[in-house]
């Protein structure tokens, strides 16, 4: 083999050519890009589990009333025979473990799953995770969530659920996921639809459709949220045959 020829025939690129060697760079990290989204097209031919993720803040205390709304919300979720999915952490992530805790104490009949990425704080899981999955961004972590849910519930938070609540948005809108919920929980949310309305559908230049508006859900109460995913569970399950 020649010096400066590769074992498949290509020219060898030096490290001090860093144009090259960022070219390779490049065109290898879009090449793994391309594989992994081939391995997400594969699906299997018959599910057994509903699951529906709830996103939510970090920082909200156990003793706090939306906690409380949250974790009955998830253990009625739980007893409907929905899995949960959370981002693993504290606050209404850990309501929302803790609420199939609640409702499966033995953990025999629902998973209540963790899908976490690594960051400098919040390091651990919480303790009513029984499945947890770690990733090192949010980027994996965010396909994660989407791959894996049927249904989506958003609670109060802050800039890291806007950033899960926009993503499933758009995906909804540009159809890369189909019959999917995409709840709101509560008023909590009316100001980011009131202000998309304002801002993004003025008269002079639209810069979304009406309809848009309309993907997601703006739901008042653990009741209707609960009544809401009974009625796509059951079209779901209908569907599975």
């Amino acid at each position: 083999m020649s010096a400066s020829t590769s074992s498949a025939g290509e020219p060898t690129v030096p490290l001090s050519d860093e144009r090259a060697a960022l070219d390779i760079l490049t065109k290898t990290v879009f090449g793994l890009w391309d594989t992994v989204n081939n391995l997400t097209r594969l699906r299997p031919t018959k599910r057994d589990r509903y699951r529906v993720t709830i996103f939510g803040s970090a920082r909200v205390d156990p003793n706090h009333w939306v906690y409380a709304a949250v974790r009955d919300t998830a253990a009625e979720l739980t007893r409907l025979g929905c899995d949960i999915v959370t981002g693993g952490g504290p606050g209404l992530m850990q309501a929302a473990n803790e609420g199939v805790k609640l409702a499966d104490p033995d953990g025999t009949q629902q998973q209540s799953v963790g899908i976490r990425v690594e960051l400098p704080f919040e390091q651990d899981v919480n303790a009513f995770v029984t499945q947890a999955f770690e990733h090192k961004t949010f980027f994996t972590r965010l396909h994660h969530f989407v791959l894996v849910s049927d249904a989506f519930i958003v609670t109060p938070g802050g800039i890291g659920t806007v950033l899960e609540t926009l993503m499933v948005w758009q995906l909804l809108q540009v159809r890369h996921l189909h019959d999917t919920p995409l709840i709101l929980a509560g008023h909590f949310w009316d100001g980011l639809l009131d202000w998309a309305r304002a801002v993004m559908l003025k008269p002079d230049a639209p810069l979304i459709s009406p309809g848009d508006l309309n993907i997601p859900q703006i739901l008042p109460d653990g009741p209707s949220i609960v009544r809401a995913v009974r009625e796509h569970h059951a079209r779901w399950k209908a569907k599975q045959g």
